[in-house]
């Protein structure tokens, strides 16, 4: 039962425009490894979406300073020194305006998020958030976990710190359930399979490095239940037992059965050496459509499903 709050249930739609969003600071601080380095090669490599000519041009414009001194490019870096780049305002790219509220109450808020929208700032996406789009609503709300970009499904926020702590210590335990649905490449041969690969950074040529599936990596787990199959292809629901960075991406690539259009990772969970798009690029069906929990405040066993968008229905039964 939903408690009475900022939200009502259903769908809200905040309006996005083509105005120029406020600008950011990006902060790094040097590391040993980047000593000595000249500061234009660094900011080129550190990020890679501009070219040193570009750079070049930030740089005359001001925007880049080293430890508070307007930089040149020219400096010689020093371990521990503080990077400030000064991004101009600059216009996101446009992203779905709405989102569906599952449940508010004082302490929560869980929210259906449609693909397309990042949960949190990064990779040219600032205002354009799901995010910043929550705390228009309600301020005081932060997301406890994160989905990609092109996933969708539920996203939980904790609306105080009490709250954030106990669930951030249940997360990876029994007390929390994550259950998504996942449409992958090629037709499984076993019903169930629980996957143990571990995920770490690898190395890739063009994105400099990646999560994958690697033999130095963490611990994960997932188990995938295959739920329907056509011609060639795979519906599966997957349990969470772990949270790794685009763990199922990597667990369902990892026993030969990628996301179908995945842009990232091929049938061994490593990345595809020939991008055909950016990481963070849609193209594949994955939904978190189930999340179990239990009420960090009230110990209230709490039970939210996430109605499946389109896409999945016209691939595999609801």
């Amino acid at each position: 039962m939903l408690v009475p709050g900022k939200f009502r249930r259903g769908r809200h739609r905040l309006h996005s425009n083509d105005m120029l969003n406020r600008g950011y600071a990006y902060t790094t601080i040097i590391r040993d490894k980047d000593h000595g380095r000249t500061l234009l090669t660094h900011l080129a490599t550190l990020y890679p979406h501009s070219t040193p000519a570009a750079w070049k041009q930030n740089l005359n414009n001001g925007e880049v300073t080293v430890d508070g001194v307007t930089a040149t490019g020219d400096e010689s870096l020093i371990s521990g020194q503080i990077l400030v780049w000064n991004r101009p305002p600059w216009i996101e790219p446009d992203t779905p305006q709405q989102f569906e509220v599952l449940f508010d109450d004082p302490y929560l808020l869980a929210v259906n998020k449609p693909s397309g929208l990042p949960t949190l700032p990064g990779g040219g996406f600032m205002e354009n958030t799901l995010l910043s789009l929550v705390q228009k609503q309600s301020p005081d709300a932060n997301p406890v976990h994160r989905l990609g970009r092109a996933t969708t499904g539920i996203v939980l926020f904790a609306k105080t710190p009490q709250a954030a702590a106990q669930l951030s210590a249940d997360w990876n335990t029994p007390r929390i359930q994550k259950i998504y649905r996942a449409l992958a490449q090629g037709a499984a041969k076993h019903d169930v399979y629980e996957i143990l690969t571990p995920i770490g950074l690898v190395p890739h040529p063009l994105i400099g490095s990646v999560w994958a599936a690697s033999p130095g990596g963490k611990p994960s787990k997932s188990v995938a239940k295959a739920i329907s199959r056509t011609t060639g292809a795979t519906t599966f629901e997957v349990s969470l037992y772990s949270g790794r960075p685009h763990q199922i991406r990597i667990h369902l690539a990892s026993i030969g059965h990628p996301l179908a259009g995945d842009p990232l990772y091929g049938p061994t969970g490593q990345p595809l050496e020939d991008l055909p798009g950016l990481p963070g690029d849609g193209g594949y069906l994955l939904h978190a459509q189930f999340l179990r929990f239990h009420h960090p405040m009230t110990d209230q066993r709490i039970e939210l499903e996430a109605a499946l968008p389109s896409g999945f229905l016209s691939h595999c039964d609801s």
